[in-house]
């Protein structure tokens, strides 16, 4: 291929690999104003980024024709997880290879002395993840004197894991005339700071226009009962009948339960959890490489850095903690330009919360019933008669065999045990429950009559010992309004939430702005919010005077909760 800002000796071996064109993110680190800064860039997942970075650092390693021979390695890689570090390493060898670059891996789960002994006997490019290069560094095996180009790949998920102190030790122990190349799918405070401390003039690449990151995934969203998740799961599985599914839990005791029921149902299904060793980790991601297996059950951490382009549905069966979460889970479909599908399971009490966590990660999801078994068969009698009616190629046998079937079976005979051949892997799905009118209440979102309400803010929470049977009355006191016109009360720690009827708004308010706060209740702070925070998302208490008496809080309020 032929690009101006791309070493020759590159371009050769992206044109060897078959590159007729680069991706964006590709172009975007190589054009002009990029040359020689340092970058932080923010780009989809499965974009092409460890090309990207392979281009971008050619500037710092090649010399001529070739990468020229130091003792000390003049490239450095730090990835989060063994698999994506064996898979960066192997990306770059196929590109430096014209360069005669020597790229040497160390990453945990390997011998650590066949790594030492391979950074003795030289390399140009060191890619691994953060403890095992640490170790190095301390041990002496790993110079980084004379590094010219350090890449965080990844980053945001290095920080998840708790890397950071292993990430500043390798940082400071490189010169301070190296250039750093920051790659992150998010880009929360802790990337920020980072960038701060070791970057200088970094110039900032997004190749994703705002609310285009989820334009190749497909938001979903199903409402059960708590008891039904696991029907849920089977029948979710059945529909879509994905290449490969990540299947994503919060503990390693759920990931081993839904694995044994996948199991025992008949899904080729694998495992991945802090408790598993290496060598079961590398099996099991072979088994979904090579077709062996087809589900995946993982928590968040054993999953990070797994990169499958097969899959083509994920399913949050245990909701994520927060928007990063739920970006990095999701993130493992819809790659490299693929459709994908993300599946949220939520029990019914919790929609509320995860259409607070949607909208905050501008995420817009369709919420669906869970499919049932009539849906299921249905698709599945479309997907048979999609693959008996494909052009087949047939030899002598196969047409020998066909015409001694027709002359002992019927047509009907033959089609009916073709199907049923066909049919007998396919685990069978799941009845579920029709939501009941409790679980459509819970689940209706707004209560009747409090479409439009209003959210406010009162500074008492549970270690105040607040509950409804106290802010009740106390906020009708103050707002002049009946309990018909109050609606959903949340508590908090140190503060509670509650909603007010669109139609008593106005006068609640007047009221709030001519109350006098009564010397029992001196310190009450009652103020319009958005709405209760989402889950996940950090509460900043700030006490403030309060509007009406503009005194500030005081800690135990005559007749409120108790500090």
């Amino acid at each position: 291929m032929t690009h101006p800002a791309v070493h020759p000796t590159l371009a050769k071996a992206l044109e060897a690999r078959g590159y007729a064109t680069l991706t964006a993110v590709q172009s975007a680190v190589i054009e002009p104003e990029a040359e020689g800064r340092d970058l932080v860039v923010s780009a989809r997942t499965g974009s092409g980024k460890t090309v990207a970075f392979g281009l971008a650092m050619a500037g710092q390693l090649i010399e001529g024709e070739r990468v020229p021979w130091l003792q000390q390695p003049l490239g450095l890689v730090i990835a989060p997880t063994r698999e994506l570090a064996l898979q960066v390493g192997k990306e770059l060898e196929w590109l430096y290879a014209g360069a005669g670059a020597r790229i040497v891996t160390c990453v945990g789960g390997m011998d650590p002395m066949k790594e030492r002994r391979a950074l003795h006997g030289g390399a140009h490019l060191v890619v691994g993840t953060p403890g095992r290069l640490r170790d190095h560094l301390e041990r002496g095996a790993l110079d980084l004197s004379e590094l010219r180009v350090v890449v965080l790949d990844e980053a945001d998920e290095m920080l998840d894991m708790g890397f950071r102190e292993e990430l500043e030790e390798i940082l400071d122990a490189t010169p301070d005339t190296r250039r750093t190349l920051l790659f992150s799918a998010t880009m929360p405070r802790p990337i920020q700071a980072l960038a701060k401390r070791y970057q200088k003039d970094s110039l900032r690449i997004e190749t994703v226009a705002q609310g285009e990151a989820h334009a190749d995934i497909a938001y979903q969203c199903v409402s059960v009962n708590p008891t039904d998740i696991e029907h849920a799961v089977v029948n979710l599985l059945r529909f879509h009948e994905a290449e490969t599914a990540i299947l994503f839990c919060a503990t390693r005791e759920a990931v081993r339960r839904l694995h044994a029921s996948l199991t025992e149902r008949g899904f080729q299904v694998v495992a991945l959890s802090g408790e598993h060793s290496q060598s079961e980790r590398n099996n099991a991601l072979q088994a979904l490489r090579d077709g062996r297996a087809r589900v995946c059950v993982a928590t968040d951490v054993a999953a990070r850095g797994i990169d499958l382009p097969s899959v083509g549905l994920v399913i949050h069966v245990e909701l994520p903690r927060d928007i990063e979460a739920l970006q990095h889970r999701s993130g493992r479909t819809g790659r490299a330009g693929r459709k994908g599908t993300a599946v949220l399971i939520v029990p019914f009490r919790r929609r509320r919360n995860v259409e607070g966590l949607l909208r905050q990660a501008k995420v817009a999801a369709d919420w669906i019933e869970p499919p049932q078994p009539e849906e299921i068969r249905g698709r599945d009698r479309a997907r048979l008669m999609e693959q008996l009616t494909e052009p087949v190629e047939m030899d002598e046998d196969d047409r020998a065999f066909a015409e001694q079937l027709m002359a002992t079976l019927t047509p009907p005979e033959i089609a009916a045990a073709l199907v049923r051949a066909l049919r007998t892997d396919l685990p069978a799905p799941e009845d579920i429950l029709a939501a009941g009118p409790r679980e459509r209440a819970q689940d209706a979102g707004p209560r009747a009559g409090f479409e439009g309400a209003g959210w406010f803010r009162i500074n008492a929470g549970r270690r105040h010992r607040a509950d409804p049977r106290w802010l009740l009355p106390l906020i009708c006191r103050y707002g002049h309004v009946t309990r018909q016109d109050i609606g959903a009360i949340r508590i908090a720690a140190s503060e509670s939430y509650f909603e007010v009827s669109a139609r008593a708004l106005p006068a609640f308010r007047k009221a709030l702005s001519r109350a006098v706060i009564a010397p029992e209740d001196e310190g009450l702070m009652i103020e319009g919010t958005p709405g209760p925070p989402v889950p996940g998302t950090p509460v900043q208490h700030r006490p403030r005077p309060h509007p009406m008496t503009n005194r500030p809080p005081v800690k135990r309020p005559g007749r409120g909760p108790k500090r």
